[in-house]
């Protein structure tokens, strides 16, 4: 039995562990958070590696790429430190693949509602951390409010164009990217918080939002009736309180195992395992025959 372990240093509230079967081969897939104990976190990597088939970096990512530049973060290059013997995905090698193939089938299945992507309005919480996702909706034909400036540092600033958010990412990354990552991102108890609502407006007018969920959770009003989610990491419970709040469409990029869609670092790191050749050598070629091959098909909910 092949091993993939997540450690996130996002909440242990939200830890996970399920048997699946990929291309006939058995995997455990698990993950660990650390509530938000970056230490713990490098502890645990430098304990696995070498008695896990793969590494998921959960609640983090080596470096955010926006367009053709890559930006990378001082604090994670901890965790690429650790990993000397087991392979490591933090979902940057398959997120864009997935993005687009998310958007594809939901523009398949509005087309059967007699509805369509085309002109919907979207609120795409944070552009420059999920670039490729930002990158679907415009392609799909969306117009969207990017909430960089909102959701990042509360600043009610809305951007409309992907040319502006390859600018700011241009300005703002190279700095941005050397501060502690707590600053800018949820973690641990934080992730757990009841929602505050905050910009209503763009919640109010989108018929799409999507972006990591914990983002989209930490300001979503109560109604969200008509409403469509595109997002990633989702549990039961966070399916259930959509529910709740009237959401008619949740879509996860990756398939629900057990009640749960797992990240984009453990599908990653899933296709890693499955491939015999080192890591330095896969390219998204690799990754995308592995998805069609699987097949790694978005998870489109009706809640409503």
């Amino acid at each position: 039995m092949k091993k993939v372990l997540s450690i996130s240093v996002g909440s242990s509230s939200r830890d996970h562990t399920t048997r699946r079967t990929f291309l006939g081969e058995e995997f455990e897939l698990s993950r660990q958070g650390t509530d938000g104990d970056f230490d713990l976190a490098v502890q645990r990597y430098y304990e696995f590696d070498g008695k896990v088939d793969a590494f998921g970096v959960g609640g983090a990512e080596f470096y955010l790429e926006v367009g053709k530049r890559r930006y990378y973060f001082r604090d994670i290059k901890r965790i690429r430190e650790a990993i000397k013997i087991s392979k490591v995905g933090d979902g940057n090698g398959v997120k864009g693949l997935l993005a687009k193939r998310a958007m594809v089938a939901l523009e398949k299945h509005l087309n059967k509602e007699d509805k369509t992507l085309v002109g919907m309005k979207a609120l795409k919480t944070n552009a420059v951390d999920r670039y490729h996702m930002a990158a679907a909706l415009v392609e799909a034909g969306c117009e969207p409010v990017f909430g960089d400036f909102m959701f990042t540092m509360n600043l009610p600033i809305a951007v409309h164009r992907l040319s502006t958010v390859r600018l700011l990412a241009a300005i703002l990354l190279p700095v941005i990217t050397q501060l502690p990552y707590m600053w800018f991102y949820p973690l641990g108890a934080q992730q757990d918080k009841e929602p505050e609502a905050k910009w209503d407006k763009y919640y109010r007018q989108a018929g799409l939002i999507a972006g990591d969920f914990l983002q989209i959770r930490q300001h979503m009003p109560d109604d969200l009736r008509g409403k469509i989610i595109v997002t990633n990491t989702t549990t039961a419970r966070n399916v259930e309180e959509l529910r709740q709040r009237g959401l008619h469409i949740l879509v996860t990029t990756t398939p629900r195992l057990e009640g749960r869609s797992f990240g984009t670092n453990v599908m990653e790191a899933t296709m890693l395992s499955l491939m015999d050749k080192p890591q330095s050598e896969v390219t998204s070629q690799d990754f995308l025959d592995l998805i069609e091959r699987i097949p790694l098909e978005p998870n489109i909910e009706i809640l409503n």
